[in-house]
């Protein structure tokens, strides 16, 4: 049983919210390997087709618990790397997640905090959230998200906020690409019910299938992409998903993905 989450199910939406409110949400090792498991137990089930990842208290992640980087003070490398592993194994499952992972972003998001905002595909924030990748402040970097951050803000603005650990703001970050909505406080709920309710009117293997594919698009050459894409499109033509929402287009009519409401 969790005991730094809660996981809500009412299928076929999951909100996993990080409960660590006294620490601002802070990770430690549990929360790492409770988050990490959460998202991988998601991979085949098919009866979730949107993960809502958020925060309670005041905060959605202020980045590393001080008690967790006080361990690490005494740490050998080896233990270390061990550490560092579990933390890019977390990302990665976030990251690998078939499912659409909508961020509900407010208070701070720092470090570690602003990769989780990285991860997700959708990131609603509020006015009031701060933002910052400060490891440099620590004489750190910011090392197992920056693949995550790079792909999400690119390269100049990643140059800037890596070197100057400077906070920033959520208008910034809607600017940058790290977030994709802002909205006042006492509207967020609801922007992250509506984007969640559109995401529900989509195919869900096509959503899954998109995925994998802006994956494949990063790190493919040129023809091997080409003939990825040439497969997966026709795969998905003559699938029972897709054939589903031609059809529908055809004649007019929402296409019937499952138990969506």
């Amino acid at each position: 049983m969790a005991t730094t989450l809660t996981i809500e199910r009412a299928p076929p939406i999951v909100r996993i919210t990080l409960n660590r409110p006294e620490v601002h949400n802070a990770f430690n090792e549990t929360l790492i390997a409770e988050l990490t498991g959460a998202f991988e137990s998601l991979r085949e089930d098919e009866a979730t087709r949107v993960v809502v990842l958020q925060g309670t208290g005041k905060s959605f992640c202020a980045g590393a618990d001080l008690n967790w980087m006080g361990k690490m003070v005494n740490y050998s490398f080896a233990e270390n790397l061990e550490d560092a592993r579990a933390l890019s194994r977390m990302f990665e499952a976030i990251d690998h997640c078939p499912k659409p992972v909508v961020g509900r972003i407010h208070g701070a998001a720092m470090g570690g905090g602003a990769g989780l905002v990285a991860v997700c595909d959708v990131a609603i924030a509020t006015p009031d959230a701060q933002f910052a990748f400060s490891e440099v402040k620590l004489g750190l970097i910011p090392a197992v998200i920056t693949p995550y951050v790079l792909r999400k803000i690119g390269y100049g603005h990643a140059r800037a906020l890596f070197l100057t650990g400077e906070r920033f703001n959520a208008e910034t970050a809607l600017r940058i690409g790290l977030v994709q909505h802002v909205v006042p406080a006492e509207q967020l709920d609801a922007e992250v019910d509506a984007v969640v309710q559109n995401l529900l009117q989509n195919g869900p293997n096509a959503m899954a299938a998109a995925k994998m594919l802006l994956h494949a698009a990063l790190v493919l050459p040129s023809d091997e992409l080409r003939s990825l894409t040439i497969a997966r499109i026709a795969e998905l033509r003559v699938s029972e998903e897709g054939q589903e929402g031609i059809r529908a287009f055809l004649e007019k009519r929402k296409p019937n993905f499952g138990a969506a409401p």
